[in-house]
């Protein structure tokens, strides 16, 4: 097996026991498919980001979760920015990715670091009502309680999620779907994870991911998802733009996470965080 050196990052907060644990895989050369699909099993996390190589500006990323590759990971991003700066010191890294080449702009402040990625250019697409439906039953909800303001629709900055929007916080804490049932349903329909959203203001959303496509309930904290919420309100004109919103994510499970989305006028959204690393 290629040798690498394997770290554990949690990602989107400064708390160990918050954010996105994500692995980090640096070496200068990547492993086989075969072999990063079985680190990423045995880590464990909802991501692990394999980067080769060692050193320079550019580097070729991959993603996997214990059970699949997908294209593009925000958080494991963050996670990879972070442990990069801390090992090269301040910059912009180019990660070139199966959704295609991501700049992550990495800053210190204090002794911490922080990382800022820009997704791809994001777009959306319709949500049939069958479908709709479809994923609502899996999730035992009911339309009733969407909020009609924010329409489900498809999202994508690097990688495809399906936007529902709870029109109650109430209904988005609690979050019981079948498993088998909506896994198989998002494999058919290419979606990465479930954006279920609630909006407390304008700009604060709160977010739950379901991700058993990857083998993982729940995600704490979904860059990627993240980045493909901003690209859905601009298109659609649910804010003004440029603006800046913020997701909180992964207080239902007891592992807050803070994503800081900025969403320019056009081009790619820009998802930043910290993250702190695991030990152990």
């Amino acid at each position: 097996m290629t040798k690498g050196k394997l770290m554990r990052y949690s990602a989107f907060s400064t708390d160990p026991a918050g954010g996105n644990p994500a692995g980090v895989w640096i070496g200068e050369s990547l492993p086989s498919t075969t072999d990063m699909q079985a680190i990423a099993k045995d880590v464990g996390y909802s991501e692990t980001a394999f980067i080769a190589p060692m050193a320079g500006a550019k580097r070729t990323v991959r993603y996997f979760s214990p059970e699949i590759e997908v294209p593009f990971c925000g958080h494991a991003t963050i996670a990879s920015g972070v442990a990069l700066g801390r090992m090269d010191g301040p910059g912009t890294f180019m990660f070139s990715t199966l959704a295609g080449d991501i700049p992550v702009s990495v800053t210190e402040h204090n002794d911490a670091f922080q990382a800022a990625l820009t997704s791809v250019e994001p777009k959306t697409a319709q949500a049939t009502p069958e479908l709709i439906d479809d994923v609502l039953d899996k999730l035992n909800w009911n339309l009733e309680e969407i909020d009609r303001a924010i329409p489900p629709m498809r999202a994508y900055a690097g990688a495809w999620h399906l936007v529902i929007a709870a029109a109650q916080l109430d209904r988005l804490n609690r979050l019981d779907y079948d498993y088998e049932g909506l896994k198989a349903l998002m494999m058919q329909e290419g979606f990465t994870t479930l954006q279920l959203i609630w909006r407390e203001t304008d700009l604060v959303f709160h977010s739950r991911n379901p991700f058993p496509v990857g083998g993982v309930v729940e995600d704490p904290a979904t860059g990627a998802a993240a980045a493909a919420l901003g690209g859905y309100l601009r298109e659609k004109g649910l804010v003004t733009v440029p603006q800046k919103i913020l997701i909180r994510q992964g207080e239902a499970m007891g592992r807050p996470s803070r994503l800081d989305v900025e969403i320019p006028e056009n081009g790619g959204i820009v998802v930043s965080g910290t993250a702190v690393e695991l030990k152990g």
